[in-house]
């Protein structure tokens, strides 16, 4: 049979005391004596009491609790946006609650349920690829629960964004090709009703043109832009009469799987095809030659979005306007791209 969960009444019984003394005394309550509340973590100890934070949400309406929501956290990316998200709540006694929903809608509707359940006192959240139905996010709007989105924004729910611009740091990659004196730029992205790479497309074809080099649509390859994907697509332009001078992917996963297609076919990076991808994974610096990519800047999007979490859940109601806060990107610069030394 399943053990029941010990209680306040448990350790009020095995004391002799009542349970709001129980209570007070493991919140550390100053009216209460040491004596009693050694006497009071001892006994829930040894019952191995474990409290309710859900109850005591419904109790006092704040659980100190935020809810994060990721596609998934193997990514460097993800994780230290976490890290960031953390940084800030930690500091004011908040703990986070993270959950993966690998870009499957199903299961990120399913996630928000559950912290909405759990009494989250607010979501910051990066929402799955699949997703084009909000309704699940508008009902955690609807309840006042600060709702904060990061690297994908949705400008229809009117909740704050913390992204970078992404426009720009995919114009500074293409044109750092050009520099380098690349006239046949092939671009990997994945579904363009994605904010994100919506802007990276825009941003790699507006450097074309403005360098008088012509946008071409068979240049273009959409994928998953994972490591296999990036294989997959390189193979398919190494099937083309006129091989392109370079790849722009806008992710480091997909130029990785680029890099080795070229290295398995002795194409020499970067003299042949230099290559350059999207956030700075901490493997693009390892690879021989290392890989130029764009630096998101992760850590400090965790950080802006906690801010801007304690910012919304200390405003009188109805006082708080959504934020939009925009960062720059960075372009590091390793051996794939340098064709000229």
């Amino acid at each position: 049979m399943k053990k029941e969960k010990a209680t306040i009444h448990d350790i009020a019984r095995k004391l002799n005391i009542t349970a709001s003394t129980v209570s007070r005394a493991l919140k550390d309550h100053p009216r209460i004596s040491e004596e009693t509340k050694k006497a009071v973590i001892k006994a829930a100890q040894k019952l191995n009491y474990q409290p309710n934070h859900i109850a005591a949400a419904l109790r006092n309406g704040k659980s100190n609790i935020i809810g994060i929501i990721v596609p998934t956290v193997d990514r460097t990316f993800f994780s230290s946006v976490v890290r960031g998200i953390e940084e800030i709540a930690n500091t004011a006694k908040y703990n986070v609650m993270i959950c993966q929903t690998y870009d499957n809608y199903e299961k990120e509707v399913a996630t928000v349920e559950a912290l909405l359940n759990a009494r989250v006192d607010g979501i910051i959240a990066s929402y799955a690829k699949e997703t084009k139905d909000f309704s699940h996010y508008l009902k955690v709007k609807e309840r006042g629960i600060p709702l904060i989105f990061f690297d994908r924004s949705n400008d229809e729910l009117e909740v704050s964004h913390v992204v970078i611009d992404d426009y720009i740091g995919s114009y500074r990659a293409t044109e750092h090709l050009i520099q380098q004196g690349c006239k046949r730029i092939a671009h990997f992205t994945n579904t363009r009703k994605i904010s994100i790479y919506k802007e990276r497309l825009r941003g790699y074809r507006d450097a074309l043109q403005n360098n008088g080099l012509m946008y071409e649509e068979s240049l273009i390859i959409e994928s998953n832009l994972q490591l296999e994907d990036g294989r997959e697509s390189m193979l398919k332009l190494l099937t083309r009469d006129q091989l392109p001078d370079a790849v722009f992917s806008a992710s480091a996963f997909g130029i990785m799987g680029a890099l080795q297609i070229c290295k398995e076919k002795d194409i020499k990076v970067p003299d042949q095809i230099a290559l350059v991808g999207f956030s700075n994974e901490p493997f693009t610096s390892y690879t021989e030659p290392g890989l130029t990519t764009v630096d998101q800047h992760s850590k400090r999007i965790g950080n802006a979005a906690a801010e801007i979490f304690l910012e919304e859940i200390t405003a009188a109601y109805n006082q708080f306007i959504p934020q939009k806060i925009v960062l720059k990107p960075d372009l590091v610069v390793r051996g794939s791209s340098l064709k000229k030394k």
